[in-house]
C-alpha cells in the first residue's frame, strides 16, 4: 500500500558518463551508465539537493511508485515525500543505483562494448569510494556543486561518510543511519558464507551464468536467507513468528514446518527472482572493504580530519549487525575533530531493518534535523 503523502508516480532517468572511472582496484571503466530518480524541485540556486544512497539490496527507487508497477513502492517512501521527514516540498531528493548494481546502472549483467556480451565475472570489483566518485559525476551532470545533505542507512550511511571525507566541500550535512566505519570480523564472516553459497551453486559457472541461460538461484536464495536473519532481531522474530507451526503439528521431516522457515524461504525466493547474483557478490565485497581508518593506521579520528559536514548519526538498540557501539565510534571520531554531530540511539525491536521501518520517534528525529537545514 502506498504511504500517505507519497511523491506519486515517478520515472527513472538515465545518464551516460563518458569519462573514465579509475577504480580502487586499479581497473578502469572507460564509460558507464547510471540510473536515478528525483523527487521535488531543484531550487534556482541548486542548494536544496539531497542525495540518498542505498544499502546492499536497494536501488535508485527510493520513493513513489511506477505507473506500470503500482505495488513497487520506493524503499524509503515512508521517509521521503511531501511533508515527510525528508520533505520534498523543500528538498530536491536524488536516488541513484550504484555501479555494479542490477537495476539499470552498469553492472555485471550489462553488455561490455568490447565483447558484445555481458560483463559477467569480468566486471571489476567496486568500492564505496568508487560509488562516491560516480555519484559526484552524476552531481556534475545535474549542475549540483554542493549537496544540502547526503545520507542513507547501513551501506548507504557508509557512502555518506565517504562523501564527507572525499568531497568535504560538496556536502553540508551527512546522515549516517544504522551504519559503521568498518565491518566486524563477524560481519565479514556472514558476507563470505553468503558469497560461498552463490559461488558453489552449480549454476554459477564462475560468474558467467548469463552465457548458459541460467541463474545460480539456489545459492542466491540461501545467501538472502542468511542475510535476512542478520537484519532482524531475536525479539522481532519472536513477536512475529515465535515457534508457530504452519500445520499446528510436527511433520517429522525436513520440509517447512515453522512459520519462520516459511518466511525465510519466501524472502529468499522473492529476492532470487529480482536480484543478480554477481551484483550481490560485488555489494558484499564493497561492504567488506570499507574502512576509512585503514589509510591512517586504524586511527578513525585521523580519517575524519578532512570532514567539514555536520553529522546526524542514528543507531538502533536491537541492531546487532551494526550495533550502537559502531555508531558511537563514529561519533567519538567526529568529536575528536570538534565536528558538529548530533547522535541518538533509538529504542527499536526491529534489528538492523529498523532504519526502514515506520517509527514515530525515529522519523521525528530525522525531521527535526532536516528542518534546520537551510536551503
Amino acid at each position: 500500500m502506498q504511504a500517505q503523502n507519497s511523491v506519486g508516480i515517478v520515472t527513472p532517468q538515465y545518464v551516460h558518463i563518458d569519462k573514465p572511472l579509475h577504480l580502487k582496484s586499479g581497473a578502469i571503466l572507460n564509460s558507464y551508465n547510471l540510473v536515478y530518480e528525483t523527487y521535488g524541485k531543484l531550487n534556482p540556486t541548486k542548494s536544496n539537493a539531497v542525495l540518498i544512497c542505498h544499502a546492499l539490496s536497494g536501488s535508485h527507487h527510493v520513493a513513489g511508485v511506477y505507473t506500470d508497477q503500482p505495488k513497487s513502492i520506493g524503499w524509503w517512501d515512508n521517509m521521503i515525500g511531501p511533508d515527510k521527514s525528508i520533505d520534498t516540498n523543500r528538498f530536491f531528493v536524488i536516488g541513484v543505483n550504484n555501479l555494479g548494481g542490477c537495476h539499470g546502472s552498469t553492472g555485471p549483467a550489462s553488455i561490455d562494448a568490447r565483447t558484445g556480451r555481458p560483463y559477467g565475472a569480468s566486471f571489476p570489483i567496486v568500492t564505496v569510494e568508487d560509488w562516491v566518485e560516480a555519484q559526484a559525476q552524476l552531481a556534475d551532470h545535474l549542475g549540483i556543486d554542493q549537496f544540502a545533505a547526503v545520507g542513507g542507512g547501513s551501506l548507504g550511511g557508509m557512502q555518506a561518510i565517504q562523501w564527507a571525507l572525499d568531497y568535504p566541500e560538496r556536502l553540508r550535512h551527512a546522515l549516517v543511519i544504522a551504519a559503521a566505519s568498518k565491518l566486524t570480523a563477524q560481519n565479514i564472516a556472514f558476507n563470505d558464507v553468503a558469497r560461498q553459497a552463490i559461488i558453489s551453486d552449480q549454476e554459477f559457472y564462475g560468474g558467467d551464468y548469463y552465457s548458459y541461460d541460467t541463474l545460480p538461484r539456489r545459492g542466491l536464495r540461501l545467501a538472502r536467507m542468511l542475510g535476512h536473519i542478520t537484519y532482524l532481531s531475536d525479539d522481532s522474530m519472536a513477536i512475529k513468528f515465535g515457534r508457530d507451526l504452519r500445520s499446528g503439528a510436527f511433520s517429522f521431516g525436513y520440509d517447512v514446518e515453522f512459520e519462520i522457515e516459511s518466511y525465510l524461504r519466501y524472502q529468499g525466493d522473492k529476492f532470487a527472482d529480482q536480484f543478480d547474483a554477481n551484483s550481490y557478490l560485488l555489494m558484499t565485497k564493497a561492504l567488506d572493504y570499507f574502512d576509512p581508518a585503514n589509510a591512517y593506521n586504524g586511527d578513525l579520528s585521523a580519517a575524519f580530519r578532512t570532514a567539514k559536514a555536520n553529522f546526524l548519526v542514528l543507531s538502533f538498540t536491537s541492531d546487532w549487525r551494526f550495533s550502537p557501539e559502531r555508531s558511537r565510534d563514529i561519533v567519538k571520531a567526529l568529536l575528536d575533530n570538534e565536528a558538529n554531530v548530533s547522535y541518538a540511539e533509538v529504542t527499536s525491536k526491529h534489528g538492523h531493518d529498523s532504519f526502514l521501518m515506520v517509527d514515530r520517534y525515529y522519523h521525528q528525529l530525522v525531521r527535526a534535523y532536516m528542518d534546520k537545514i537551510e536551503t
